[in-house]
């Protein structure tokens, strides 16, 4: 799958959570945050991290005012932007990262992020909070042997512990921070 594919699916169930979402202040698992600030998260950070590494600017909504046309805004841009046959051209350069294709630093560092806040979005506001059992697999395999930067970077909680023979979104869970079964 293409990241512009890749992103088209997750971001399409995370806005399915998003337009089912009726109270925005409910608490979700990140610690202090509401539902709302789950899309302020990804509606923020994501376009800082372009600015500095490849000089492009996103459209932007006001999560205050309309979550829902906040998130829209901000999902198509990213969509647009991996669409763009010119996107294959550029680099995103990061001391942190280096240099990577663009497509691939959005696929590794946001699509990933929003999967994985599907499910606070969803916890948080009581909608389905299955995620791809493939993708979970497949990040917790490449997360874990990268444990001790991941937990040093401040992005992600102390692992939870989960039962041993846990599903592979339980498993991913625990690993971010999360307590999937409280």
């Amino acid at each position: 799958m293409t990241p512009a594919e890749e992103h088209r699916r997750i971001a399409g169930v995370f806005s399915d959570r998003v337009r089912g979402t009726r109270d925005w202040d409910a608490p979700a698992p990140v610690e202090g945050w509401t539902a709302r600030d789950v899309v302020r998260h990804l509606g923020t950070w994501f376009p800082g991290f372009l600015r500095g590494g490849a000089g492009i600017e996103l459209p932007a909504g006001d999560v205050d005012v309309d979550p829902v046309a906040a998130w829209q805004v901000h999902a198509d841009g990213v969509q647009a932007l991996l669409e763009d046959p010119a996107t294959a051209e550029r680099t995103f350069s990061n001391p942190h990262t280096g240099d990577l294709p663009l497509a691939q630093a959005i696929d590794q560092f946001y699509t990933a992020d929003v999967f994985m806040h599907t499910w606070d979005l969803a916890r948080a506001t009581g909608q389905d909070e299955r995620l791809d059992p493939e993708k979970c697999r497949v990040m917790l395999e490449g997360m874990e042997p990268m444990e001790e930067l991941i937990r040093s970077s401040g992005q992600y909680g102390p692992r939870v512990d989960v039962p041993q023979g846990a599903d592979a979104q339980t498993q991913l869970l625990g690993f971010i921070g999360r307590d999937p079964l409280g």
